[in-house]
């Protein structure tokens, strides 16, 4: 893995303004690292990396919340990712749910981070990004770990959206309706039914229907 030289430039983004001026004061005092600018969501998030590309002062990394207006976190994460493949992204949010840390793996991030996270832990995690690597809240790994090691059965395997397929499955309602009703194409409609008869080891969608039934997810009427 490549060593790091010189000082680490970051890009603090975060739609609260205490918590960005409070994460940026910290890393400025943090050896080896520099905060070359702050932003307060996604979208300006973007245009901060935009203005210092064309200085040719593109930060190493990037350390962003998830859930922030206009452009959220994951979105303003995949267009980094994409536009910028140097520069690393830490995730440093209040969520911790295993769904969300595969999303943002998933999108490019170089790191999770709760932000009751010790300061030195979050320098860490910008040091880890900034050698390659990929730094993990502990309580996010663990988590991790235990799903790993017992993967959640029944509803609880299935994310939210899949749950909702499974509901409007149980109704009896067909891909093209479901698509229509979710605003999704009917082929992504059907990759989520086929996801969740997967998962459930379901055969078929009235196994999936009488299983929503008995536990309770539509009413049997």
């Amino acid at each position: 893995m490549p060593a790091v030289t010189g000082v680490i430039g970051v890009l603090v983004v975060d739609d609260h303004a205490v918590v960005r001026r409070g994460i940026a004061a910290y890393l400025e005092s943090a050896e080896g690292i520099e905060v070359v600018a702050e932003a307060a969501d996604g979208e300006r998030a973007l245009a901060e990396l935009a203005r210092l590309a064309a200085q040719g002062e593109l930060p190493q990394v990037v350390l962003m919340d998830v859930l922030m207006p206009k452009v959220d976190g994951i979105t303003a994460l995949k267009a980094i990712t994409a536009k910028y493949p140097g520069v690393r992204v830490v995730v440093l949010t209040s969520f911790g749910e295993t769904e969300r840390v595969h999303v943002a793996l998933q999108a490019g991030a170089a790191g999770y981070l709760l932000k009751d996270a010790d300061p030195d832990e979050v320098a860490a995690a910008i040091r880890s990004a900034a050698r390659g690597e990929v730094h993990l809240d502990p309580a996010v790994a663990a988590r991790l770990t235990r799903q790993l090691v017992s993967p959640p059965m029944g509803l609880a395997a299935l994310t939210a959206r899949e749950r909702t397929i499974l509901a409007l499955v149980a109704k009896g309602l067909s891909n093209r309706q479901i698509a229509t009703k979710l605003s999704i194409s009917e082929r992504t409609a059907r990759t989520h039914v086929s996801h969740v008869l997967t998962k459930l080891q379901l055969p078929s969608r009235t196994q999936a229907a009488l299983f929503a039934i008995r536990e309770g997810l539509i009413d049997a009427g």
